[in-house]
């Protein structure tokens, strides 16, 4: 436990001294939202309405920036192949640089998404599920596409391929953080199922994705 606390501090320290990854990836989101409504016009019932979901894509966007740097820095330097080869098994390996990944990514951009709710007119009813429903799925997020940036690492120029590899994947996060959000506001379904279920993708994703991205990685070593 204590390589993998190790690890996760290490990602994160290299996150922070770059500064670089993080803050592309608010700007990003910040960018999308706000131009956006120019688009939808000026209508404030409107922007209202597709607030949450405007949101929720946004963040799905701007971390896939992100995603392919999982393993590509260490890959790169060669600290790959000894982490594949240390005591700690892949497995934990990815999922230590997943959870990495969330924290420098997820988190900030739960963060951000309340404010930039404001630009969009989101409803007040609205704020606390949106922040509860993108903590509980933005770690899905971070370990889903640990599997895409394990299965891209080989291959040059490989965002387009993440893209379309991962996407689908998410579809079920979005799904269902934007349908708890849009229950909380306009009802009258309840908050909890579509906020169990996000949470249960969340979960499954921690065990499962690592386990993948391992094989992946395997195959890429």
């Amino acid at each position: 436990m204590s390589a993998f606390v190790e690890l996760v501090r290490r990602d994160v320290g290299l996150a922070w001294r770059e500064g670089g990854a993080t803050g592309t990836v608010l700007a990003f989101y910040l960018i999308v939202v706000a131009v956006l409504p120019l688009g939808l016009g000026p209508d404030l019932k409107l922007l209202s309405r597709v607030a949450a979901g405007v949101l929720w894509v946004a963040l799905l966007l701007s971390a896939l920036l992100s995603v392919d740097r999982i393993f590509l820095n260490d890959k790169q330097d060669g600290t790959l192949e000894i982490m594949a080869l240390g005591p700690l098994p892949l497995e934990l390996v990815v999922a230590a640089k997943a959870f990495a990944h969330w924290l420098m990514t997820g988190i900030p951009l739960a963060l951000l998404a309340p404010l930039l709710g404001l630009m969009l007119n989101l409803d007040g009813a609205g704020y606390g599920p949106l922040f509860a429903t993108m903590i509980a799925g933005t770690p899905a997020v971070s370990f889903i596409g640990a599997i895409g940036a394990a299965l891209t690492l080989g291959v040059n120029r490989g965002g387009l391929l993440l893209s379309l590899l991962i996407l689908p994947l998410y579809v079920p996060v979005l799904i269902f953080g934007v349908s708890a959000v849009s229950a909380s506001i306009t009802g009258p379904a309840p908050f909890w199922p579509p906020f169990l279920i996000l949470s249960a993708i969340t979960l499954a994703s921690l065990v499962l994705a690592p386990i993948a991205a391992a094989a992946a990685l395997r195959l890429q070593l």
